[in-house]
């Protein structure tokens, strides 16, 4: 079997990329030949190329394209993609990410006509009229248009998602493909939306558990600089303003913790959220700075009590998978794809969305139970090991992928 995987960059950032980076490698442990066309690579890999464009025409075309408010069809050279020794020697494709600026969605009908394919969905923009996150707007349903949220990612200069949805819809129905979403949550979107005729698996993201795995708490500490005798909660984003994150939620919850609690505590900061937390939490913060390196996220885990996790609109967190392999209960909110990781009493607690009091109060209550804690600890490495093992969503996708080979 030879797959070949699209993903906007070799380089590890963003948890889809992460994602798809873990499964590359997955799928060659357990012997499979694949490799991978990618939108950016900092690392010399053979089986790695990243796809040629032409900058100049397309840089002309994105001018019209992007004016129009349609995002990502200027690539036109991702049609040339057939030519490629990789894509020749292939026999069945895996998309990852199609909408980070490297990659032509319209390309779908000729290169699965050509080859199978699979197409592994990190949010829901495959199925909306340009966003990854729609919050409460559930137009995507039905067609989009007059679009609450022109701002999410990707932007758009002009509502033309009514359009998309149509140009979308068009290309999926002249495409072979199978859908597969990393959490159950999601997979029920997909099937409520354009999408929902097709074959969709759910296959949980893998990680090396081995890399991820609870390490010595006080040596973590010590190695971070954490002051002794102290309970510490760490919080990981690239910045607190995006919506999505809910660093609104964390400021609100973390500014109301009481005064006499505020001297047994730390707060670890992983990412560029230390600034505006500063200003307006009297909490001591040790910011880690944007940590790439899995061992040293590891090591902030593992001297953590309680990782919290105030999003709105995460699918399948990488970084709450990593937590549980680490053994580091989560505070997070009961929505998306959450729950499926935070396993309220099992892995962490759960407060009700958008209540930062409840959020509060359910940090607050688990800092308490400290047998309760240990429990969870033991938990969340069980189930990590159990359920969430690279070697187990590698196999998973080499099975679909032969099913589907069977099937052509």
């Amino acid at each position: 079997m030879n797959v070949l995987m699209f993903s906007p960059s070799y380089d590890l950032a963003g948890g889809a990329v992460i994602a798809a980076n873990r499964l590359f490698h997955g799928l060659l442990k357990e012997g499979v030949d694949v490799k991978m066309l990618t939108g950016k690579s900092s690392f010399e890999n053979e089986r790695v190329n990243v796809l040629t464009h032409n900058l100049t025409g397309e840089k002309i075309l994105s001018r019209f394209t992007t004016a129009m408010g349609l995002n990502y069809i200027h690539y036109y050279s991702s049609f040339r993609i057939p030519g490629h020794p990789f894509f020749k020697s292939a026999d069945i494709l895996n998309f990852h990410t199609i909408h980070s600026g490297y990659f032509n969605y319209l390309a779908l009908p000729k290169l699965t006509q050509l080859k199978p394919a699979v197409y592994t969905l990190h949010d829901a923009w495959s199925f909306t009229g340009h966003c990854g996150v729609s919050f409460d707007c559930e137009r995507w349903k039905k067609g989009c248009g007059s679009c609450p949220y022109p701002d999410n990612y990707p932007p758009i200069k002009r509502d033309s998602t009514a359009l998309e949805w149509k140009l979308k819809n068009r290309t999926y129905k002249r495409s072979r493909l199978t859908f597969v979403t990393p959490s159950r949550w999601l997979a029920s979107l997909a099937k409520q939306s354009m999408i929902g005729e097709y074959d969709i698996h759910t296959i949980p993201y893998g990680l090396d558990t081995d890399i991820f795995e609870p390490l010595d708490p006080e040596q973590c500490r010590r190695a971070l600089g954490v002051p002794s005798g102290k309970k510490v909660l760490l919080f990981g984003a690239m910045g607190l303003t995006e919506r999505g994150k809910g660093g609104d939620l964390l400021v609100k919850a973390l500014s109301k913790i009481p005064a006499a609690l505020k001297k047994e505590l730390v707060l670890l900061t992983l990412g560029q959220a230390d600034e505006i937390l500063k200003n307006t939490i009297d909490l001591p913060i040790i910011n880690l700075g944007y940590v790439s390196g899995d061992r040293m996220k590891a090591i902030a885990l593992s001297a953590a009590d309680l990782f919290i996790f105030p999003t709105r609109s995460d699918n399948h967190p990488c970084i709450v998978q990593e937590s549980l392999a680490c053994g580091t209960p989560i505070v997070s909110f009961n929505h998306t794809g959450v729950p499926e990781l935070v396993r309220e009493g099992v892995t962490g607690y759960l407060a009700k969305p958008e209540d930062a009091d409840d959020f509060l109060a359910r940090i607050l209550q688990l800092l308490e139970e400290d047998e309760l804690r240990a429990q969870m600890k033991k938990n969340c490495r069980t189930i990590a090991l159990n359920e969430y093992q690279l070697g187990i969503s590698a196999k998973r996708y080499q099975e679909l992928f032969s099913s589907i080979l069977k099937q052509n």
